[in-house]
């Protein structure tokens, strides 16, 4: 069984806020069972992982990890919504890659930043947005200044300084939300914080266009992640 599998059917029980024993009982096999399935120890029949669909609602693709979508759907272009109404023409004589990816990111930022605007926090609001801003300015900078004819005036910031700061200024702000955020870390900023309960299955209720983005932005990177982890 892939490493997906374990994952995924504890992120559905715990969602569902069962037992491992009441999972078990349901689906006809020993606690203890289930709990190496969870853990990645043992490895099951292509016919419990049916059973388990059948339990959770959810296909056999979306346990495996095959797809983030619950319904076993995959991600089409057209089914993701647009960022702007201009998309047709720009699409026309266009590789469909970098509108995707257009489309995926936008999707993902609204709901990011309206989980933002419902914590209603200035300063955690405040260090996502640098940090965003900061990863989007590199990448705009590196573009523009490929063609060395290109004018720097619009730039204060010396070319051979700009990356360093950057990476370094992205190093703060990262760590401060991190640690804002971090249940575990005994500061008066984390406890103060309202996030929202969240799931899978609460955010493509609540974010219907938009969740099949994040999802599939979360699948993408993480593979990529794997691959590189993998290799070490």
């Amino acid at each position: 069984m892939n490493r997906d599998f374990p994952r995924i059917i504890t992120l559905l029980r715990k969602e569902k806020k069962l037992s491992q024993k009441q999972v078990a009982e349901e689906l006809g096999i020993s606690q203890a069972l289930l709990s190496h399935y969870e853990k990645g120890i043992r490895e099951c029949s292509l016919d419990f992982v049916i059973r388990v669909a059948e339990f959770y609602n959810v296909s056999c693709d979306f346990l495996l990890g095959r797809t983030p979508e619950r319904s076993g759907a995959t991600l089409n272009f057209d089914d993701i919504p647009d960022v702007d109404d201009s998309v047709q023409d720009k699409l026309k004589g266009a590789s469909l890659v970098p509108m995707l990816n257009k489309k995926i990111l936008c999707n993902t930022l609204s709901v990011i930043f309206d989980m933002l605007m419902k914590n209603n926090n200035k300063q955690l609001t405040a260090d996502v947005s640098n940090y965003l801003m900061l990863g989007v300015y590199k990448v705009f900078r590196s573009l523009y200044s490929a063609n060395p004819k290109n004018e720097q005036t619009m730039f204060s910031v010396k070319k051979k300084l700009y990356n360093g700061y950057c990476d370094s200024y992205m190093t703060r702000f990262a760590t401060k939300f991190e640690y804002a955020t971090d249940e575990n870390c005994d500061n008066d900023f984390a406890k103060n914080l309202k996030i929202t309960d969240y799931s899978s299955e609460i955010l493509s209720q609540e974010y219907p266009k938009e969740s099949s983005s994040l999802f599939n932005l979360i699948q993408h990177t993480e593979s990529k992640i794997k691959t590189k982890t993998s290799k070490m």
